[in-house]
């Protein structure tokens, strides 16, 4: 397309755990062009999920030169950018030469569940539970970053002497945006690094004193949206604001128009996230569900209750890459839609341990139900279902905690499949609603940005750009979804308690 002397268009990046993805948007929010490259992870020992962080920079750099290209735009046609990104994911770099200690340990990994149990058992959960809404868990970026400082030679020297920066994944891109000339993050990010104080908004000196580490390692927080910085020249050839930046869950949320308490939409990435506009009032969960800033917009936050599943899309690049039983990830529906929810095979995903509303770290994947006519159709349906039952645990959490959920907005790469989206609202008992966007977490961070452009009057405005493509409604009878549900929490249970 030509480009036009006074274009406004917005470049949203959405750096994800498989993939970088970045695309621009014009001033009315519609897609101009898009480019995504994949991205590997490497598993050094059991339970260990790693990433090359200088990979991710550059899958990212390429992503922004491929969409320019597609849209016939350069650099200074663009007026902001926007970034989402994997949260708790933890890089630690050079502060002079940008280069990191060794790779990023991603949110997946387990190494530190030892480390988290201790914690547990000192009584220190609650204190960080009261101080930050998480858990002493491994997921979260602390744990992360007292292993690296204690195992990476030389680092925590480094660190205590100014040396070292440490970054979730946005804060990284920023500082390689800028060339090193700013080191900051946004609310919703530094809200899961497990030392982020959701009421004073700030980062908790107790809790940095309680993972040991050193102050001057951390990024300044501002606002979600806003002027961050601006790219160097010598980077992207033009200098553009970094306008919003969101970790990738919040991002949806905003995408999806949950912009009032009680909404709630449901991500199924690499893993599943359901997350819960709570408004103004941090809810602390009696049910094993995280307290979460979702953004913060002129100095005024808005909280969330999460559910976090960490494997979802997962579990079918399971069945891609280690199975290989399918080739692509769509070829689950036509096989899926085969069996029925009653088979007898039953898949707990417990491959990096269980998060929500569990929160096992060390438990184990398991396969009931097999008999010889098992193949690649029940364990298709099979890695589905379980998607759909982790999901139906979340609902049962919030339930509890008071939180009457009365739809589900779903987006992320697995709401392709129809076959999934029917048996999430069967084994929900819930109507699920598809959004009229392929990803809503890159047009949640491309709105935040075109607000802080002043392109929209207010937060209010994307309730009106949002539109539902599709709902699913439950056509499974609720007494029998109970007894398939049932038969999963039977399931869960014998995982959790095996000895093996």
């Amino acid at each position: 397309m030509a480009t036009t002397k006074n274009a406004h268009y917005i470049l949203a990046i959405d750096q994800g755990t498989t993939s970088s993805r970045a695309v621009i948007f014009n001033q009315q929010l519609q897609q101009i062009a898009a480019a995504q490259h994949e991205l590997s992870l490497s598993y050094p020992q059991s339970g260990w999920v790693e990433q090359d962080p200088q990979h991710i920079w550059q899958s990212v750099l390429d992503c922004i030169v491929e969409v320019l290209s597609k849209a016939g735009l350069c650099a200074a046609d663009i007026s902001g950018i926007a970034i989402s990104n994997q949260r708790e994911t933890t890089v630690l770099w050079d502060r002079h030469t940008a280069k990191p200690i060794s790779n990023a340990i991603v949110w997946q990994d387990r190494r530190t569940a030892a480390f988290c149990k201790v914690l547990q058992q000192r009584g220190l959960e609650d204190t960080i539970s009261q101080k930050t809404g998480l858990r002493a868990d491994p997921y979260f970026s602390a744990s992360k970053i007292g292993w690296l400082l204690d195992n990476i030679a030389g680092a925590r020297a480094k660190a205590e002497a100014g040396q070292l920066c440490f970054g979730t994944i946005d804060s990284y891109l920023l500082f390689k945006l800028t060339a090193g000339k700013v080191h900051a993050t946004d609310a919703s990010n530094a809200s899961r690094t497990a030392l982020y104080n959701l009421t004073s908004q700030n980062w908790d000196p107790e809790l940095l004193q309680l993972f040991n580490i050193p102050a001057g390692l951390l990024p300044t927080i501002k606002d979600c949206a806003g002027v961050f910085g601006t790219t160097s020249t010598d980077v992207l050839g033009a200098e553009i604001p970094v306008m919003a930046m969101l970790g990738d869950q919040q991002a949806a949320l905003l995408g999806q128009a949950c912009i009032s308490p009680g909404m709630l939409k449901s991500t199924y990435g690499t893993g599943c996230f359901a997350m819960v506009n709570t408004g103004d009032k941090i809810v602390r969960s009696k049910n094993q569900l995280l307290s979460t800033l979702a953004w913060q917009l002129n100095g005024k936050a808005t909280y969330a209750l999460e559910g976090s599943i960490f494997m979802a899309g997962a579990t079918i690049q399971w069945l891609r890459d280690k199975l290989g039983i399918i080739s692509q990830a769509c070829e689950t529906e036509a096989l899926a839609a085969q069996s029925h929810y009653q088979q007898t095979e039953l898949l707990v995903p417990a491959f990096t341990g269980l998060g929500a509303p569990y929160w096992q770290p060390e438990a184990k994947a398991a396969l009931f139900g097999m008999t010889r006519d098992t193949g690649k159709t029940q364990l298709a349906a099979a890695a589905l279902c379980s998607v759909a039952y982790q999901s139906a645990d979340l609902l049962s959490a919030m339930n509890l905690d008071g939180i009457d959920v009365a739809q589900l907005r779903v987006d992320g790469g697995m709401t392709s499949n129809d076959w999934f989206l029917q048996a999430l609202a069967d084994l929900c008992q819930q109507p699920v609603l598809r959004c009229n966007t392929a990803d809503a977490t890159v047009y949640g961070v491309a709105f935040l940005a075109a607000l802080s452009l002043d392109y929209y009057p207010d937060i209010d405005a994307i309730s009106q750009l949002w539109q539902a493509e599709q709902q699913f409604t439950p056509q499974l009878a609720a007494s029998e979804q109970n007894k398939l549900y049932q038969r999963w929490q039977t399931a869960v249970a014998a995982v959790l308690s095996q000895q093996l």
